[in-house]
């Protein structure tokens, strides 16, 4: 004889797993993304940087590096805060632009002595985010 406990569990419906539609993996994502930082001589304390200083900064890099062809790299600033930027560049253009930023000499203003440093270079975004206060962990 059946009881009510019995009908009960053998009149629920079963539960089917959930079917994957589609899936996708990013490869070779078609940007790199550079954090720099502005150093001076370290005799004076200069200003904050800001986008149009960024901008000159690495066109004139590009240019001593590259010539007119490394000014047609197309540079995105993404943000500016004191002395750090973050830019976002063609991952294929990503080994020119370090080499430049690397090679370039600076420039003097006013008889203070300004060049950009590389702090990261990544082809995620991600993995920049976070690197200054991981530096002061360890530095102070």
């Amino acid at each position: 004889m059946a009881t009510d406990a019995d009908n009960f569990t053998s009149a629920a419906p079963k539960v089917t797993k959930s079917h994957v539609l589609v899936t996708s993996a990013v490869k070779r994502p078609p940007y790199s993304y550079a954090h720099l930082e502005l150093l001076n001589d370290g005799l004076s304390k200069t200003g904050d940087l800001d986008a149009l200083q960024v901008k000159s900064y690495c066109t004139s890099a590009l240019k001593q590096f590259l010539g007119t062809t490394g000014m047609a790299i197309p540079l995105d600033i993404l943000k500016v805060e004191g002395q750090s930027c973050w830019l976002r560049l063609p991952r294929g253009d990503l080994g020119a632009f370090a080499a430049a930023i690397t090679a370039w000499q600076g420039t003097t203003q006013d008889g203070i002595h300004s060049t950009l440093l590389i702090r990261g270079c990544s082809d995620w975004l991600g993995a920049l985010v976070g690197q200054q206060d991981e530096q002061k962990l360890w530095t102070g």
